[in-house]
């Protein structure tokens, strides 16, 4: 799933001053997942946005929805009534959502709430860890569905390296070492002889570095 978090409402403000009358758009897939974004956060953004025009003395028009997909033709149909009634709309999606607006509604500015962090999974709630990069070259199939890309803090694909102690990656000991998910997964289906294959080098030019990133929201953990 993509993780992303909700801009400042400042930045989100100097963005959209401009406009009169502002649509406010969730997306409940991803994005509500990672509680940035479905129709809970769409709403109290909308209320934030009233309460924070208020108190300046401004008026704005301030209207909400929240669509299934922001990313699917089909479901972007579902705001077309209220889109004309608008001069902006600002989407709580993704990167792809935000992008799939403003192609379908190419005569309205679309304005980001939220900061696309990266793909990741769910590792309790309100914890997401990024365990694929998105790199176009995904290799899982060799490694036992761990990713050393996204996973070894140091992309090694060959082995662990010298520096990981008790299953602890050396740059951080906070998360597991990359390598000792591989073999232990490896191990546990019988196929460890994969690591005897040739594996083709990444193409480093579409790289990240410092290990795999997580994000935690204090105020959605149990």
């Amino acid at each position: 799933m993509i993780v992303a978090e909700l801009k400042e409402i400042d930045e989100i403000r100097k963005m959209i001053d401009r406009y009169s009358s502002i649509l406010v758009v969730g997306c409940d897939s991803c994005v509500a997942e990672c509680a940035a974004g479905g129709a809970r956060e769409t709403q109290l953004l909308a209320a934030a946005l009233k309460l924070s025009y208020l108190k300046d003395g401004q008026k704005r028009v301030i209207s909400e929805a929240c669509l299934d997909r922001q990313c699917v033709d089909d479901f972007i149909d579902g705001i077309a009534e209220q889109v004309p009634e608008h001069e902006v709309i600002l989407s709580l999606g993704c990167g792809a959502g935000v992008q799939a607006l403003a192609r379908v509604y190419t005569d309205k500015p679309i304005i980001p709430a939220l900061n696309t962090l990266f793909i990741g999974e769910t590792q309790m709630r309100g914890v997401w860890i990024e365990n694929c990069l998105g790199c176009g070259q995904c290799k899982l199939g060799y490694f036992g569905a761990v990713c050393p890309v996204a996973r070894c803090s140091k992309k090694l694909m060959n082995g662990p390296c010298g520096g990981s102690k008790g299953g602890r990656c050396e740059v951080d000991p906070e998360i597991p070492c990359g390598w000792d998910l591989i073999i232990r997964r490896l191990e546990a289906i019988g196929e460890l002889d994969r690591l005897g294959e040739y594996v083709p080098p990444v193409n480093w030019s579409t790289s990240h570095s410092g290990g795999p990133r997580r994000v935690i929201r204090e105020d959605q953990k149990p």
